[in-house]
């Protein structure tokens, strides 16, 4: 028994590169994402999904929509386990008044350990997705195609328990937004086929 899994991160917000927006309310995708949605469905119009998965914030629902309406499926669920890691006190802080903070330097060299002031650990983050993409592969059918539209850091989290990488080792690889992360899951275990692959041109 065998799923596939494409990961997608949301397109272009309005914060990106600007704050960590991380569960804020209100922060739709910008003029560019949304092109960059609009064409990720297009790039993605034969592909046959399954379901359509997001997390329940505006910018991944947003992106989930469009690629929903470019191959003719149903409305996207929305999965409380994709939601974005819990920032906590950083919450809508500006990225440049994080930097050099000691908490922000230890969260970033020690992702495996360290707790965001407030918020979560990654691990617990990575332990939300890797179950919740445990149970659909475990409950749909055999050659099942799933789309889970989720946040950075949640993919990094996903690809690091199938791989086996240790959580402090993922702000190695980049996930960019609207990229295609593929995984196989099944009975058998999971396998990484691709990561960041970038559809929308």
């Amino acid at each position: 028994m065998t799923v596939t899994f494409l990961l997608i991160r949301h397109a272009a917000h309005i914060d990106l590169d600007k704050r960590l927006s991380g569960r804020l309310s209100g922060v739709p995708l910008s003029a560019a994402g949304m092109e960059q949605a609009a064409a990720l469905g297009r790039a993605l119009a034969n592909t046959s999904f399954d379901r359509i998965e997001c997390s329940p914030l505006e910018r991944t629902r947003q992106t989930a929509a469009a690629i929903a309406a470019a191959i003719g499926a149903p409305a996207p669920r929305e999965a409380d386990a994709l939601i974005e890691i819990d920032m906590g006190d950083w919450t809508g802080a500006c990225f440049a008044d994080l930097a050099g903070q000691t908490a922000w330097d230890q969260w970033n060299r020690e992702r495996g350990t360290a707790r965001i002031p407030g918020g979560e650990t990654m691990a617990e983050a990575q332990a939300r997705i890797a179950s919740h993409m445990r149970e659909i592969a475990a409950t749909s059918p055999d050659g099942a195609t799933i789309a889970l539209v989720t946040h950075s850091d949640m993919i990094r989290a996903a690809v690091a328990d199938v791989i086996g990488l240790p959580l402090s080792q993922v702000v190695r690889f980049a996930i960019d937004p609207t990229s295609v992360t593929r995984v196989a899951m099944g009975d058998w275990g999971s396998y990484l086929h691709s990561l960041n692959e970038r559809l929308a041109v």
